[in-house]
């Protein structure tokens, strides 16, 4: 049998290595049933031989069967498929610039009778496009007007699909077709592109490169802005405008279209990521009302746990500049629960004790009860070194600053009744003064 096999293959060899011809009647190679004949196509085909599989499985692009005798899982689409894959595979394989070009020719021919044998409701034509285009591209140095033709079959298919054209290949494709409309001058067309592939986008390197073709595009930032304005007349809804022209108004300064455009985002979408927006822009202009007002509706927009701890911090800040020590160390102990792993909340509380004091003295004298306090802000501060090591050197800053002011060895031992010792407990509370009152902790005696 493999003598016979081997006689057949010396046989075929004689015979013209492409034909382009279409013969619906055509018969698989030295009288071999079409079985036999697939059967050797596809052994030589899965062992990457694919000059034997092209001898034997040729028939198939020219015959075009729907279905095998003897074998019911024959599909012609799959194997068209992998008759292109071998004629590509033996072209790259040729030193003879016209053998290349009639095997590379022939898998065109192939793709053409696939569009011609298949209905879209039969195939994948998406797909099949995109794998022609693919071809071009792969093959561009031996097939004249290639890249043309391949950029053409990308922007229509991205146009059918622009999320799934702009997700295939991970981005790769978006990217080497919006570069050609940017090499070609095609500003609107690439300008369009970036609008309609953003939202899809698959990863932030890719939302870069979008960033990196607008700002090639335009001369300066007014004229952004002004095609982004004209953009949003269209598209009044369209987050990603307004998210651009929202960065572009922050970097000229344009704080009130800023305040608008944030405005407009939290309407369209108010979502965590608009309204922190809008709490951020708050925070900034020391309208602390207002941030602790979109801080509350931020905390309860987001799952993160790191997220919230932050959220929490940043109400526990705004009620600190507010002066409302009570709720800021509430939002304060808050943070700590939600992120354990952060000291940025101890020393939060350190801070609120601190101006406690401060609040606490008002116009008087500080005496040695008050003193007391920073006991209580300098533990805070060594649990925020103990949880967070990166914190040392901030720690270290500020207990230079409390470590002085706590009671002095004589205010100790002239304490009423009794002297104070090192490593004795002491309530920070009304005790000390009734201002105190709500603080309710105790700390050690240093």
């Amino acid at each position: 049998m493999k003598k016979l096999i081997l006689a057949i293959g010396l046989l075929i060899l004689c015979s013209p290595l492409v034909s382009t011809a279409q013969d619906e009647n055509v018969q698989p190679p030295m009288g071999l049933d079409q079985l036999s004949a697939y059967s050797i196509y596809y052994e030589n085909y899965k062992n990457e031989e694919y000059e034997g599989a092209i001898r034997y499985g040729r028939w198939i692009y020219k015959a075009m069967p729907k279905k095998l005798k003897g074998y019911s899982r024959f599909d012609l689409e799959r194997n068209l498929n992998r008759l292109i894959t071998a004629y590509s595979e033996v072209a790259m394989q040729k030193q003879d610039p016209s053998e290349r070009s009639a095997y590379l020719d022939t898998a065109q021919v192939i793709f053409e009778k696939v569009y011609n044998e298949f209905g879209e409701d039969e195939i994948d034509m998406f797909e099949w496009k995109f794998k022609e285009a693919r071809f071009l591209q792969e093959n561009s140095d031996f097939i004249d007007d290639a890249m043309t033709r391949a950029y053409g079959i990308y922007l229509d298919l991205f146009e059918q699909d622009p999320e799934k054209f702009t997700q295939s290949g991970d981005g790769y494709y978006v990217q080497v077709t919006l570069q050609h409309l940017v090499n070609e001058e095609q500003k609107d067309k690439a300008l369009d592109m970036i609008e309609k592939a953003e939202p899809h986008a698959p990863n932030d390197k890719l939302l870069a490169f979008f960033d990196t073709i607008r700002n090639k595009l335009f001369d300066s930032p007014k004229e952004r802005i002004a095609f982004l304005e004209s953009q949003l007349e269209q598209n009044p809804d369209s987050t990603a405008i307004l998210q651009d022209l929202a960065d572009l108004y922050d970097q000229q300064g344009q704080m009130d279209k800023v305040r608008e455009i944030r405005n407009k985002l939290y309407e369209v979408n108010p979502n965590f990521e608009n309204t922190r927006a809008l709490a951020d822009y708050a925070i900034n202009n020391a309208n602390y009302d207002e941030a602790i007002r979109y801080l509350k509706e931020a905390l309860d927009k987001t799952d993160d746990q790191t997220e919230k701890a932050r959220v929490a911090l940043d109400i526990s800040d705004a009620y600190l500049n507010k002066e409302n020590l009570q709720q800021a160390r509430s939002f304060a102990r808050q943070a700590m629960n939600l992120d354990s792993s952060s000291g940025q909340p101890y020393m939060q509380m350190a801070s609120i004790y601190s101006q406690a004091v401060s609040q606490c003295t008002g116009g008087r004298k500080m005496d040695r009860k008050d003193k007391v306090v920073y006991w209580l802000v300098l533990d805070y501060l060594d649990r925020a070194r103990q949880t967070d090591s990166s914190l040392s050197s901030q720690v270290q800053n500020q207990y230079q600053s409390y470590q002085p002011v706590t009671p002095t060895t004589e205010e100790k031992f002239m304490w009423d009744p009794n002297p104070l010792e090192e490593g004795q407990e002491i309530e920070v509370g009304g005790n000390l003064h009734s201002c105190y009152e709500w603080i309710g902790e105790t700390t050690t005696v240093r």
